[in-house]
């Protein structure tokens, strides 16, 4: 099968080429508008460009991975997050239709309300509070309108060793700062961008195809606060270990993040662009129909972390 993933230079697309490495019964064709070579540069917004790059190479699947995920400029510039995330979805769409290709396509927990309290199912009512989530709504509508036989996942909190996110973000300012104020009433699930890699490689490896939307996020729960004392937690024990065995426990004493975490409330922290209280999403669809087991977010967590202090 000849598989293009788009988006290849951001978090889920690395985690794809990883990924790709234990499933190479498939030819791959890593894209992105940043790509260094050429011939893998691709700017899905362009219409004739997927349609040409999806028939010459003769593509089966196309997973995207590519979005405009800037939550708050997505506020000030609703016109090219769409462009991304719901015209260029299109594209992709509609070029798959006319190739005979199937589809994956990574959408996102914003398109809920974020106001429940009970995990959202596939089935519950969408009502986006932000430019982003509306964008990326518009984008699960365009696709399924030229390719109804689409898969979409949605998922969140995603991290990983690649590229900016949460994780990195939370070590450097645990170096950095004495103390750090983080929100505790806004709750999720973390999810290792290599846990849904590996979950969309099933989908490649499945005999059948099953159509639809689902929902894939790591097991488990927690607040942001949660989330950021675990990432500190886990940095620590993991640079202990590695002074361990190199010989410097020793040197190892004082910790690599000795920094203070303060719960605040969502009311006490500024944001320019509302965040969800409550994201959690509900994957048992997805565990039924496709027989997979999906980690709990803290053992994930400490294979991310022993990368990324390695």
């Amino acid at each position: 099968m000849k598989v293009l993933v788009t988006g290849s230079m951001g978090q889920l697309g690395n985690e794809m080429q990883v990924c790709a490495k234990l499933h190479d019964n498939h030819t791959y064709f890593f894209t992105d508008i940043m790509a260094e070579a050429p011939a893998m540069r691709l700017d899905i917004t362009d219409a004739e460009a997927v349609k040409d790059f999806v028939l010459s190479h003769s593509v089966n699947l196309i997973v995207n991975c590519a979005a405009y995920t800037n939550v708050d400029k997505a506020e000030d510039d609703e016109k090219t997050a769409c462009l991304i995330n719901a015209a260029a979805v299109r594209n992709l769409g509609e070029a798959a239709a006319e190739a005979g290709a199937r589809m994956i396509h990574i959408s996102t927990d914003y398109v809920f309300a974020g106001e429940s309290s009970e995990p959202y199912r596939e089935d519950m009512p969408v009502d986006p509070k932000t430019a982003y989530g509306r964008t990326k709504r518009a984008g699960e509508e365009a696709l399924l309108e030229v390719l109804p036989d689409a898969v979409i996942i949605r998922t969140a909190w995603l991290y990983s060793s690649f590229g900016q996110n949460f994780v990195k973000t939370m070590i450097r300012l645990g170096k950095e700062r004495e103390e750090l104020g983080v929100v505790f009433d806004q709750i999720g699930t973390p999810t290792y961008a290599a846990d849904l890699a590996a979950a969309i490689c099933v989908l490649l490896e499945s005999k059948e195809w099953i159509p639809g939307i689902y929902h894939f996020t790591d097991e488990g729960v927690c607040s942001w606060y949660d989330f950021t004392r675990e990432i500190h937690s886990l940095y620590n024990s993991q640079e202990v270990l590695l002074a361990y065995q190199r010989g410097e426990l020793t040197a190892a004493q004082e910790p690599a993040i000795n920094c203070q975490v303060r719960p605040i409330l969502s009311s006490e922290y500024t944001y320019r662009t509302p965040r969800p209280h409550y994201s959690v999403l509900d994957k048992a669809k997805f565990k039924k129909t496709f027989g997979v087991e999906i980690p709990y977010w803290r053992d994930s967590l400490a294979r991310c972390i022993a990368l990324l202090a390695d």
